[in-house]
């Protein structure tokens, strides 16, 4: 269903590519939108390796949330910041990018979870991250994104 890498001497591991989930704070998530136009957009990310699935939040109305109830196939997409090897000016940079299905959450207590590990990576002032789950969680909008297929690689800009 999915299609393997080209340049296979390029992929990077399972392991690393949750890695790079875990340790890059966004992406770009892509869907279908309107008139069937691409749509994509940078967002925070969180991912949680016990339900394979990344978390994302944003209003509870708009484009990105019709865009998703109609078509709930997507792709996320991130990279890291890259590095140079020394004496070399190009950049090696890892990306990872994932296939899924949105599924819209409801459950108080995983939004309440989730958006504390979202905000954790931003900050770790716990009294800020409480403040600011209690006043904005009723306009929060939380979905998951269950994983299908995901595959990483790295690539010399050279």
């Amino acid at each position: 269903m999915f299609r393997e890498m080209r340049r296979k001497k390029q992929a990077l591991s399972y392991e690393e590519c949750i890695h790079i989930l875990n340790t890059q704070p966004r992406g770009v998530l892509s869907m279908l939108g309107d008139d069937d136009y691409p749509y994509g957009i940078p967002l925070d990310h969180y991912y949680d390796e016990k339900t394979h699935c990344l978390y994302f939040h944003g209003a509870k109305t708009g484009h990105k949330i019709d865009a998703m109830t109609r078509h709930p196939k997507v792709s996320y997409c991130v990279y890291d910041e890259g590095y140079r090897n020394e004496g070399e000016w190009a950049l090696n940079i890892k990306s990872v990018v994932c296939f899924g299905h949105v599924e819209f959450v409801e459950d108080d207590d995983t939004i309440v979870s989730v958006l504390t590990h979202l905000t954790r990576k931003f900050t770790d002032d716990e009294d800020y991250i409480k403040k600011e789950i209690a006043k904005f969680k009723k306009s929060v909008r939380l979905f998951a994104v269950h994983i299908d297929h995901l595959s990483g690689k790295i690539v010399n800009e050279s």
